[in-house]
């Protein structure tokens, strides 16, 4: 066995010579690296950030609250009621708001759904003047003030005996309500509805109203907004607005948390899986490198492809398919034998096979693009009529061929 004499190794120049790889980093890897830090960095900004927000930030959530100059807050009648003289305190504690009544005191709230009844009437029983300026149905039924009624399109007015709202104009209410016996009602539909309750019972006077948009800062300017919520809020010297809380709530005193009934074991046990995985996604993750292409060692021929299509039409017993499989493949054989291009209509072929052997155009057409077979006897007479017909062209391209 010989070998093949190998050409002579040219000495690199010193431009050309390849420097060591031991010296040099992955290609890529310094990139990745950069890549990772800049996602700490902006991850620890961000941290940063949100931490500051959190410190800094005041709760201005809730609605109608009265610190809040967002379009759902009330921070424009809060306002709007110091500019009439009035002291507006705002609290939320419940503790704070009942020890801060006076007998010259308006107590103003929304609905308390985080202070259970039993601390509702004990908040409400200190006060002599209570304006709840969203309702619920849980407050109708505690104050017996009524019921929901159907709500009807348009403005209303008063409608009735009290003077505070007799200049306030024209509302558009977002919920009526049907009055109790003991409770009156203002700015009064035809129906009987009333968007505004009031009742007086133990020297105690609670109003209701629906003004989770009336009052906001959005729509305070629109109809007579601004003036209902004077005549609620500015009757008195002094105004206590208490902005219910999930801090100030008691609807979960005396119940266990999850982590309660829990062992102690569990949390750590938790942390420890959660380092585990971490450090398990940093061992083994590092050692994945980026993906390489590589070509499957495997080819397969066209004749086992043609084979495999043939056995599921036959088991599907589709004539039609398999009748238009065939007509294909015959214009795209006959359009190569007829000196066609690729892209040549069934119309093109047929006019060439019909110069070409001299037989009429419409027979051509049939064959090569009529119906399709619906049955196994009449695709074999198709196949058949088609194999005829590429061997009548393949006769007459050789004649013309050997043609001297």
């Amino acid at each position: 066995m010989t070998l093949a004499p190998t050409a002579p190794a040219e000495t690199p120049t010193a431009e050309e010579a390849p420097t060591s790889t031991a010296a040099r980093p992955a290609p890529g890897r310094t990139g990745r690296i950069v890549g990772w830090l800049l996602v700490i960095v902006l991850l620890v900004g961000i941290a940063l950030l949100s931490m500051r927000f959190i410190v800094t930030s005041p709760d201005l959530g809730g609605t109608l609250n009265p610190q809040s100059p967002s379009p759902s807050g009330a921070k424009a009648l809060a306002e709007l009621v110091r500019d009439r003289g009035v002291d507006v305190e705002v609290t939320e504690s419940r503790a704070a708001a009942a020890s801060a009544l006076r007998p010259d005191t308006t107590l103003v709230l929304t609905d308390p759904y985080t202070l259970t009844d039993k601390a509702v009437n004990t908040l409400l029983e200190r006060a002599d003047r209570v304006v709840l300026l969203t309702s619920s149905a849980r407050m109708l039924r505690l104050l017996d003030l009524g019921e929901d009624a159907p709500l009807e399109a348009g403005s209303i007015d008063a409608q009735c005996d009290l003077p505070e709202f007799a200049h306030v104009g024209d509302i558009r209410a977002e919920r009526m309500f049907t009055p109790s016996a003991g409770a009156d009602g203002c700015f009064r539909t035809e129906s009987g509805a009333a968007a505004v309750l009031r009742s007086a019972e133990g020297g105690r006077t609670v109003t209701l109203v629906e003004g989770a948009r009336l009052f906001s800062n959005d729509a305070l300017a629109e109809d007579g907004n601004a003036a209902l919520g004077l005549a609620l809020l500015a009757q008195t010297e002094r105004v206590v607005w208490y902005q219910p809380s999930l801090s100030d709530s008691d609807i979960s005193s005396g119940q266990k948390s999850l982590g309660s009934l829990t062992p102690e074991w569990v949390t750590p046990a938790i942390l420890m899986l959660l380092v585990a995985g971490l450090a398990a996604i940093w061992w083994r993750g590092r050692r994945f490198g980026p993906l390489v292409a590589e070509s499957l060692p495997v080819t397969v021929r066209a004749s086992e492809t043609m084979q495999g299509r043939a056995r599921l039409t036959a088991k599907a017993a589709d004539a039609a398919h398999a009748g238009d499989s065939i007509r294909t493949g015959t214009v795209i054989r006959l359009s190569a034998r007829l000196a066609l291009g690729p892209r040549a209509s069934i119309e093109e072929v047929a006019d060439a096979a019909s110069d070409r052997l001299g037989v009429p155009r419409t027979s051509l057409y049939d064959l090569l693009g009529g119906p399709a077979p619906q049955n196994d006897h009449e695709l074999i007479d198709l196949a058949r009529r088609l194999a005829e017909l590429e061997a009548a062209v393949e006769n007459t391209v050789h004649i013309e061929r050997n043609r001297p």
